[in-house]
């Protein structure tokens, strides 16, 4: 009776479309990311822990970080509001227009800024280091400026993508980057010099906005109308920008914090430190797409119709998922030494080098399952609207990231800083967690 009994579910599941899209995402999700790590096995063999790699990295960090804070944190409150507008006024042609006005603003806003404090930010977070150093830092970064206007809008479109159940697209789009960093390394490295990783995530950057604006525009998506500043959902959308900003900026910190420290450290640290990583957001960005974009607009449609019903699918969802995770990160921890020795050992990468990253990775992936199932938590609450509560709690993981870098760091070295970000991980999950246990009992009556 049991078997049969499991038979009917797994047919059911089968069925169910959301089910569907997620092993969709997760499918074309380990095929992009696949790649994207194959990109990184090769400029790890080309260029090992070495400066210029440290200066890449250094570059991107600030781009990045405004990608992932402003115009991400802008995409997952445009959803919701998105869809409560879709489903009561449908007047989505202004608010679209509004939300793309918005994301031009920004993007442009922090390109000037970005481009106007370069030398402070260098001169105050990687202060120390040779003028040859800065000028590695600088000469990529330009290059990488304008990335940000085009993340932005593909943030945008890949957000409106999901809302109308075209995963596929808005799932495959990154691979562009990949493409365009390895044929600008592999083709082109001796053309384009010191700047060949920086040129060929500019070009991707472009490739992913134009691949899916052409999408949004053949699926008749784009419905470009009078913008409306002044409508319920785009002025609860704005109300929810602040909080929702504050959370990403101050999570955001927790990076370039762990940066700064692992710059203070010999050559090669920052290196390591993102090297030690890859495996732990291999398996985040898999799990994570595939469940957090997928969810965030079906528990924002779930919520407006059975609120006690959302809640009760977010603990089903994060008691198995959990449960797989422990799995996987006992058996990669075991296994770390391997693992990166397979990945990054060639060339330039040393035998030393795979020792000192497969330490790091260890650290990381003790913080692995509470990573994950606290991103599945964060877009729950985003879907509720549940935004101010996350912005304090960041407040206060950058406080505690500052002191357990120091303290960690002084112990263990670039592998103390990974170690601060696993326990940062699970107090921020569990912290999440009983707010959201708490949220349930006042919200369903």
């Amino acid at each position: 009776m049991q078997i049969k009994t499991h038979i009917a579910s797994l047919k059911k599941l089968a069925k169910n479309p959301t089910a569907i899209n997620v092993v969709t995402v997760a499918i074309i999700t380990i095929m992009v990311k696949g790649l994207g790590f194959y990109k990184e096995i090769v400029i790890a063999g080309t260029f090992g822990l070495s400066q210029l790699l440290d200066a890449f990295f250094i570059a991107a960090l600030l781009p990045g970080f405004v990608s992932e804070v402003f115009l991400n944190a802008f995409k997952a409150v445009f959803i919701p509001n998105y869809i409560a507008e879709k489903k009561s006024t449908n007047n989505i042609g202004a608010f679209q227009s509004s939300s793309f006005i918005v994301t031009f603003g920004i993007a442009l806003f922090f390109i000037a800024i970005s481009y106007l404090f370069t030398d402070v930010f260098l001169e105050t977070f990687f202060s120390g280091h040779t003028n040859e150093f800065y000028s590695l830092v600088k000469l990529q970064f330009y290059y990488l400026l304008p990335c940000i206007l085009f993340w932005g809008f593909a943030s945008l479109l890949s957000g409106l993508l999901n809302i109308y159940d075209e995963f596929r697209y808005s799932s495959i789009y990154p691979v562009l980057t990949s493409i365009s960093m390895l044929v600008c390394l592999i083709f082109f490295k001796e053309k384009l010099g010191e700047a060949v990783l920086a040129i060929g995530m500019l070009i991707g950057s472009i490739l992913q906005f134009l691949f899916l604006l052409i999408v949004a525009f053949k699926k008749g998506i784009i419905k470009i109308d009078a913008p409306d500043f002044f409508s319920l959902h785009t002025q609860t959308m704005f109300q929810q920008v602040p909080a929702k900003v504050s959370s990403g900026f101050l999570t955001g910190l927790i990076s370039v914090t762990d940066q700064f420290f692992a710059a203070q450290l010999i050559i090669g640290s920052i290196a390591a430190l993102n090297y030690g990583l890859r495996i732990p957001a291999f398996f985040t960005a898999i799990i994570v797409l595939a469940l957090g974009n997928v969810l965030l607009p079906y528990f924002s449609n779930l919520s407006l119709t059975n609120l006690d019903n959302a809640f009760k699918k977010l603990y089903y969802i994060l008691k198995r998922l959990f449960l797989a995770l422990c799995i996987i990160s006992v058996l990669l921890i075991a296994f770390s030494d391997i693992i990166i020795e397979l990945c990054f050992e060639r060339n330039k990468f040393t035998s030393e080098d795979t020792l000192r990253v497969a330490n790091i990775q260890r650290m990381f992936l003790i913080g692995l399952p509470f990573t994950i199932c606290g991103n599945i938590i964060v877009r729950f609450l985003t879907s509720i609207n549940k935004n101010v509560f996350m912005a304090y709690i960041s407040l206060a993981t950058v406080f505690l990231n500052i002191i357990l870098d120091v303290i960690l760091m002084k112990y263990f070295g670039v592998m103390g800083i990974a170690l601060c970000t696993a326990f940062l991980q699970i107090f921020r999950s569990l912290i999440y967690l009983g707010y959201t246990t708490k949220q349930q009992k006042v919200l369903v009556q």
